[in-house]
């Protein structure tokens, strides 16, 4: 591993390089705060990747692409006077103090809950806010959104103790959902689904599972089964459309068999 002084380098050599790029290059120096939000939601996307896959040379690579987003981020702001990347750590370094009262302060925090629950509350005091879901981003993914409200919530003290709790609620949520259905009104289905979907997403929380991970691994189950039914169909001279549900379920469970999961 890289020496502390190394690594400060490897940074200092960073910050040249965006002077340089930002001066000199045409497409750097085009660019704008609004112009690298999508671009910097893909690099976090790629890392989320990179992460499920758990492939480290491929995690180290996308963690740089974010690193290089927050320091061109930081240049943009420095040019328009607002706060330059010293700014930035910095507000970073005194936010991580202020938020561990139980390492720099006097404060008691024996267990990973009472210290979400403190930063929870010291967040609330620094931001002036008047409810904890305050701070789930608007902008979130509704499946994502679903889980950092519940983590909020359980911060508040406001949560069901286990898992197997959350099972009656299911089981209600789906009841209603059925009931919807048996009525027919879409809009009410919907209302219903939402809630079952919720349900189920407190149930992987408080299992310590990830939700958004299970899923996503599932549409890469389905993504390899599907692909392969398409290649067999194209060797026996065929498209899918053309065979039978049979003869696709043949091909289904021969991708089964071959894939891991």
């Amino acid at each position: 591993m890289n020496s502390r002084a190394e690594k400060l380098d490897a940074f200092g050599r960073l910050l040249d390089i965006m002077d340089t790029l930002r001066a000199e290059c045409p497409w750097d120096k085009k660019q704008s705060l609004e112009s690298l939000r999508h671009l910097t939601i893909e690099e976090t996307y790629e890392l989320a990747d990179a992460i499920e896959e758990n492939n480290l040379q491929e995690i180290k690579k996308e963690l740089g692409d974010l690193m290089l987003h927050m320091v061109f981020y930081s240049k943009i702001g420095s040019e328009k006077g607002a706060f330059d990347v010293a700014d930035v750590l910095n507000a970073v370094c005194d936010k991580l103090i202020r938020r561990h009262p139980h390492i720099y302060g006097d404060a008691e925090a024996a267990t990973q809950e009472e210290v979400k629950a403190n930063w929870e509350a010291i967040k609330l005091q620094e931001k002036g806010t008047q409810s904890v879901l305050q701070g789930v981003p608007r902008g979130l993914p509704a499946l994502v959104k679903a889980i950092r409200i519940g983590d909020k919530a359980r911060g508040a003290g406001f949560d069901w103790d286990q898992p197997q709790d959350v099972w009656g609620k299911i089981k209600e949520e789906l009841s209603e959902f059925e009931r919807a259905q048996e009525l027919g009104n879409q809009q009410e289905i919907e209302s219903e689904l939402g809630d079952v979907l919720f349900s189920i997403v407190n149930f992987a929380r408080l299992s310590n599972l990830d939700p958004e991970l299970a899923l996503e691994r599932t549409n890469k189950k389905f993504i390899y089964r599907f692909t392969y039914m398409e290649k067999k169909a194209l060797e026996q001279g065929k498209s899918l459309n053309e065979m039978t549900l049979s003869e696709m379920e043949l091909l289904w469970n021969e991708a089964k068999a071959q894939s891991k999961d």
